[in-house]
């Protein structure tokens, strides 16, 4: 085993590894990008696909999760820090803090009141991105 044989092994190893890439090639490195999309449109994409609508209708609901859990955890730990502290920095590193940590605990329940460990998030949101690519080219021509 030569040397350049290595070295394609280990490309082919880390091609594996980092295949998540494609995703953000795929939507962000674009020469021209997409035109951005409604909530009509993406009513009508979880309307048309039978597999990855309902999918997609429950990620875009678990956001409301998340950003309920950032507003308790920020109102919360800024609220402890004012109490006791009364400094303005740790009462916004306080803030910060709470709102990410609500964030995160809010997505993890989500996580489990949706049942979205069954789902292939990427997927869902790809399948997405490539219906509004179908559905803009077929308006420009």
């Amino acid at each position: 085993m030569g040397i350049g044989e290595h070295f394609e092994g280990v490309k082919r190893h880390w091609e594996r590894n980092l295949g998540f890439l494609d995703y953000f090639k795929k939507v962000y490195g674009r020469a021209e990008p997409l035109p951005k999309w409604s909530d009509a449109d993406v009513e009508e994409f979880i309307a048309s696909d039978p597999v990855y609508g309902p999918q997609l209708k429950a990620l875009r609901e678990s956001r409301k999760f998340a950003l309920a859990g950032a507003l308790v955890g920020a109102a919360h730990l800024s609220g402890v820090a004012f109490k006791y502290s009364k400094a303005p920095h740790g009462v916004v590193l306080a803030t910060g803090f709470g709102a990410v940590t609500g964030a995160v605990l809010g997505a993890e329940v989500a996580e489990h009141w949706y049942q979205l460990y069954k789902v292939d998030k990427q997927g869902a949101n790809l399948r997405f991105i490539y219906w509004w690519e179908d559905k803009v080219s077929g308006q420009k021509s």
